[in-house]
């Protein structure tokens, strides 16, 4: 599917047309958004344009030098987007072509950062002057999603933190598994982060004749180190949380093994007193004594009891 956007006044406004006329509409469009684009809209981009689209495998590369270079076609950034299904993040790759007239955006999953761009275009929110104003402002946008996507993390963690630390009746294994789960989500926006990192760092290189986009991505790069940082603090209170879970999950299972110890010490003289007095002997003094199994029973009471009182004593029950 492709949108075509259009910058009119320093506002940014999204081209309606129909499938018939977007070919006369692309060459004006200052923005062309390409999400999963078929084969037909893949060579109608590469027929108007006369730049080469990369393919989903090459946009998934991970080598510097082969997600962001400069070509006859134009500046190319592959860029690492934060997305989430299933209740669980994942990375998505876009690839940004910036050329002089026109930003193309190629990517294979439905992003927050682009709902929200074209949410904000429609009221018009996104002020720009140039395709390169775009990018930046893509970048920008990116990078405040991941705050709110950190700050979200910090209100599930706190949550989790008091379900260990504080709640009695929780269930710790249910709390292992969010802290993994948390840690994964964690992660990502920290790999985002230095994908993001790296991307603006090629483009301060080469958008070097623009003093103001250049200030933008500086206070970009500064914001990422903040949320850097901050990944960091997030990643050390989750281990932390991880290393107490299992930590009083290893104390609930030591008490069970004590109470079956000690049950198991409690009950071993009446046992022995029983298994004596079970054997099968022709001779044993006690076994034609009026008062023999009275003073078995209570033989074995009192060997029972004796433990116990002294397990008591020492503090161990």
């Amino acid at each position: 599917m492709l949108r075509l956007f259009k910058i009119e006044n320093g506002l940014i406004h999204e081209i309606k047309c129909p499938l018939e006329e977007l070919g006369s509409h692309l060459i004006q469009a200052d923005w062309i958004d390409a999400h999963e684009p078929d084969e037909d809209e893949r060579a109608l981009l590469q027929h108007m344009l006369c730049t080469e689209l990369p393919e989903p495998d090459e946009v998934e590369e991970i080598e510097t030098s082969a997600r962001c270079f400069v070509d006859q076609a134009g500046i190319h950034v592959h860029s690492l987007f934060l997305a989430q299904s299933e209740g669980r993040h994942t990375t998505v790759s876009v690839a940004c072509i910036l050329q002089k007239n026109c930003l193309i955006t190629i990517r294979e999953g439905d992003l927050a950062d682009f709902r929200l761009l074209r949410m904000r275009a429609h009221k018009g929110q996104v002020e720009v002057q140039s395709p390169q104003d775009l990018l930046v402002t893509l970048l920008e946008q990116k990078v405040e999603n991941h705050a709110d996507a950190l700050e979200d993390l910090h209100r599930q963690l706190e949550k989790i933190s008091y379900m260990v630390l504080e709640d009695e009746e929780s269930e710790l294994e249910d709390a292992i598994g969010k802290l993994a789960r948390l840690e994964d989500s964690n992660g990502k926006i920290r790999l985002c982060l230095m994908d993001t990192q790296r991307d603006i760092s090629f483009l301060l290189r080469h958008l070097k004749t623009q003093p103001e986009q250049s200030e933008s991505l500086r206070e970009i790069m500064r914001d990422i180190e903040t949320l850097m940082s901050h990944t960091t603090f997030l990643f050390d209170k989750i281990n932390f949380l991880m290393e107490s879970t299992q930590g009083f999950i290893n104390i609930e299972q030591n008490q069970i093994i004590k109470t079956f110890s000690i049950a198991a010490v409690v009950f071993l003289p009446p046992t022995l007193v029983a298994s004596i007095y079970g054997m099968n002997f022709d001779y044993m003094p006690e076994l034609k004594w009026l008062l023999g199994y009275p003073w078995a029973l209570g033989l074995m009471v009192m060997s029972g009891i004796a433990p116990y009182w002294y397990f008591k004593r020492k503090g161990w029950l």
